[in-house]
């Protein structure tokens, strides 16, 4: 059988309750016993070895060293049992000074959070333009020799032209135009330059006089930016909670302790001098990071 649920902390004072990670958690029958652990979000799911049957018990336990020890008794029966979840509230125990310490509690205030996102930027860094001739001569039968003007009378020309917009750079919003000759009698193939790119080529068909044409487009530049950004955790109970994009990086807590200003790298070890903390990924679609950091006995907000 399967038992699902969640361990809380329970405080009395504000009425707040949080998730509580890393709680030793065994189920008992009195004569098999499994155990397992919550996670940072306070979840635990443990897989009893043996059917629980009517008229049994079966009991939970719950541990953390700053957390007085919990006992719960699930319903008997095996359907019965494992249809529910199970929320396990916490009563956080004796807070005891820092080893070394007097009595003396720091005050951590004004607490922010710092944070880089980096994004992708297109700069628009400006544009080419190339002309290009097609020499033909008008008026002169096709008969059949290609190039031919598009209903196969008039003897044509073609001729094109290509840009190179350079390493790492490409080619948006190309077009091409007929700008000296007889315009009327040309055509402009735009297959090679309509989608961009680094390098486009633009092709002309001629089927009276010479004509000029123009290529142009503009350029950009894709390029990695990073940006630094700031937020205000909430503070609820003896934690803080605050959230995070997927992409974000460096993260850091910046507060006063005692007054003083001071800056917390919160590197992927998650150390803080006065905060325990531990970090989730959501299961939403955006895979939100969440943080929660739970102050260590001699602080307080």
């Amino acid at each position: 059988m399967t038992i699902q649920g969640a361990v809380i902390r329970k405080d009395e004072d504000t009425r707040k309750e949080s998730p509580i990670s890393d709680v030793d958690v065994i189920a008992s029958d009195g004569v098999t016993s499994t155990s397992t652990r919550s996670d940072a979000a306070g979840y635990f799911r443990i897989v009893f070895p043996e059917a629980v049957l009517p008229g049994q018990t079966l009991n939970l336990s719950f541990h953390h060293a700053d957390y007085e020890p919990l006992g719960m008794k699930l319903p008997t029966g095996l359907r019965l049992a494992s249809r529910g979840l199970y929320v396990a509230a916490m009563t956080p125990g004796p807070e005891q000074p820092a080893v070394g310490s007097d009595t003396h509690v720091s005050v951590v205030s004004n607490i922010r959070v710092r944070y880089t996102v980096n994004a992708q930027s297109e700069d628009n860094i400006g544009s080419a333009v190339k002309t290009f001739q097609v020499i033909n001569k008008g008026n002169i039968p096709c008969n059949g020799h290609a190039p031919c003007s598009p209903d196969g009378t008039w003897k044509a020309s073609t001729g094109s032209v290509s840009l190179d917009a350079g390493p790492d750079n490409e080619f948006r919003n190309a077009r091409a135009s007929c700008i000296a000759g007889p315009c009327p009698f040309t055509r402009i193939d735009s297959s090679d330059y309509v989608n961009g790119g680094r390098t486009i080529s633009a092709s002309a068909l001629v089927w009276s006089d010479t004509a000029t044409f123009l290529l142009e487009a503009e350029v950009f530049r894709t390029a990695i930016s990073s940006r630094v950004r700031e937020l205000y955790p909430v503070v609820f109970g003896k934690a803080l909670h605050f959230t995070l994009p997927p992409t974000q990086e460096g993260v850091s807590l910046e507060a006063d302790v005692n007054g003083v200003p001071m800056v917390f790298p919160l590197g992927p070890e998650l150390y803080m001098s006065w905060a325990t903390c531990s970090v989730r990924s959501n299961a939403d679609a955006e895979k939100t990071t969440v943080y929660r950091c739970e102050l260590k006995p001699g602080y307080q907000f």
